[in-house]
């Protein structure tokens, strides 16, 4: 079986974030983030992510070349099962870190892995999940958070590598779910995918 690094890797994704950490894995992954519109057909955040990390990597399969990995992933914070997406503004950021700041959350991380072969397509699709505990946060430090520009392009307006980190208390899970991409779970679903491909030949 090859190595993780010889194998071409597409990440379906524009994701700084998802990027460095396949680097710190060995992965130089090429970049074509998906285009396709997002459908969403369930409001459990666990299915949520599933579905959207298939549609990413399934769109941007379909034109890759063969003998390519194309990884699809999508992640979610949840309060009470309810999903929190990106903030639209600075104080739609404001309004989600006082719903979850004082208390443990979750956050959910899909990923699709589809290995494009010359016989036939084959892939996985699975999710993590990790609780956050945020420490109780005042109203000032709240609105300074919540009007910088670190909060804007993430899930649930956080970021926890990010100067966010000091408000976070503990976490009960896989860090790197947090921050977009469980990377020890994809090798492990890799090594999966090669080993049933090299039993088939």
């Amino acid at each position: 079986m090859k190595n993780i690094e010889e194998f071409h890797w597409i990440l379906a994704s524009g994701s700084p974030r998802r990027k460095e950490l396949l680097e710190q894995i060995g992965i130089r992954p090429q970049i074509i983030p998906s285009g396709m519109e997002e459908v969403i057909t369930s409001t459990d955040p666990e299915l949520v992510v599933m579905e959207l990390s298939e549609q990413k990597a399934e769109d941007v399969a379909f034109s890759a070349p063969e003998e390519s990995i194309i990884l699809g992933a999508d992640t979610v914070v949840s309060v009470d099962g309810e999903i929190l997406g990106k903030p639209s503004d600075h104080e739609n950021a404001c309004e989600m870190i006082r719903s979850i700041q004082g208390r443990t959350h979750q956050v959910y991380t899909g990923v699709t892995l589809i290995y494009k072969d010359q016989d036939c397509d084959r892939g996985v699709t699975f999710v993590e999940k990790t609780d956050v505990k945020v420490n109780p946060m005042t109203e000032e430090e709240i609105t300074a958070y919540g009007q910088s520009e670190e909060p804007m392009d993430k899930a649930g307006a956080y970021g926890i590598q990010g100067a966010f980190a000091r408000y976070v208390a503990s976490i009960q899970g896989n860090y790197d779910t947090v921050v977009g991409l469980p990377v020890s779970r994809v090798y492990r679903e890799w090594k999966s995918l090669m080993e049933q491909e090299d039993e088939e030949e």
